[in-house]
């Protein structure tokens, strides 16, 4: 059992990245009540403008620790300014249509976005390497952190802190907390409804850039695939949680991590399941855990009744 410790480390990682782009569910979900499907594309669009920094704006030869500030700025502002232009543009003319025009609009626009990049990215038909931090791996007791999971390590925790302080003490904050519990009355005291609405979109596609170059970094690459599946799991997570708490988007991921990763680990062991690999049950596990979560409490593990939102 000396694997467990080394499985959970790798679960909590893993579902702070889920958390991270959960969170651009959640928000967008609690204010203009809005399943944003193109937010997976947001993901992978911070990730590839991190790598066009690196690979096209900064000098050869500049050293990652000295880059990836720079990288993650640019994936951040890339993210946003397609996740607000997706607003002002695709969703803020169908505000009040039926809620399955957007919906629509959405799943669109994200394959719109991936295709996007596909034909005009300079090499995205395939994967595009994504520096690595060099050194490593750390040992701490039983367990092995990789290089790559040193950025992720750092930038959840100061992430949450950032937004929790955004939210609880900031006017905006202020602001988007009135917005998702009554827009009208939002209105009617003075609250620019658009604008907050503007920045719960420009907040979830930053923590989605964090959690791109995280992944990059993790993983060696980024695609113009990525934001699929991950987006899926994200919104699981974002479901997981409670969809429309944002502290529920982080436990969701990392609950979502953990199942992940130990299924991963250990699925492998029940006689006759090795033969299919343990990734694919681990996607198999991740889902089923939002079944059966949304089967014994479908508000979510953070969420909130309808009835006591109605």
């Amino acid at each position: 059992m000396n694997e467990l410790p080394q499985q959970l480390v790798n679960g909590l990682l893993l579902g702070s990245m889920y958390g991270l782009v959960a969170i651009g569910y959640t928000m967008v979900y609690g204010i203009v009540q809005l399943i944003n499907f193109a937010h997976g594309e947001i993901f992978m669009l911070g990730g590839f403008g991190a790598i066009t920094v690196y690979l096209y704006v900064l000098p050869d030869g500049t050293t990652l620790w000295v880059a990836l500030p720079l990288m993650l700025i640019g994936g951040i502002i890339v993210a946003v300014l397609a996740a607000v232009g997706a607003e002002r543009l695709a969703y803020r003319p169908l505000r009040t249509a039926p809620r399955l025009a957007p919906l629509i609009t959405a799943i669109g626009l994200s394959l719109a976005l991936q295709q996007a990049v596909w034909a005009w990215y300079p090499d995205a038909k395939e994967s595009v390497n994504f520096p690595q931090i060099d050194g490593g791996p750390f040992e701490i007791g039983n367990v092995t952190i990789q290089t790559g999971d040193i950025f992720l390590l750092v930038a959840a925790p100061i992430s949450m802190a950032v937004l929790a302080y955004f939210v609880m003490k900031t006017r905006t904050g202020r602001g988007m907390q009135a917005t998702a519990q009554d827009p009208d009355t939002a209105k009617l005291m003075g609250i620019n409804t658009d604008r907050i609405i503007v920045v719960a979109f420009a907040l979830g596609a930053a923590f989605a850039a964090v959690g791109a170059v995280a992944y990059g970094l993790k993983y060696g690459q980024v695609q113009f695939r990525m934001g699929f599946i991950l987006g899926l799991k994200a919104f699981t997570a974002a479901v997981l949680g409670g969809i429309g708490n944002i502290y529920g988007a982080m436990l969701g991921g990392v609950a979502l991590g953990l199942a992940e990763a130990l299924s991963t680990a250990y699925i492998s062991d029940i006689p006759g399941m090795d033969q299919f690999g343990s990734q694919s049950w681990a996607n198999v596990w991740a889902f089923a855990l939002l079944i059966l979560v949304l089967l014994v409490r479908p508000q979510g593990l953070l969420g909130e009744r309808v009835a006591d939102r109605a």
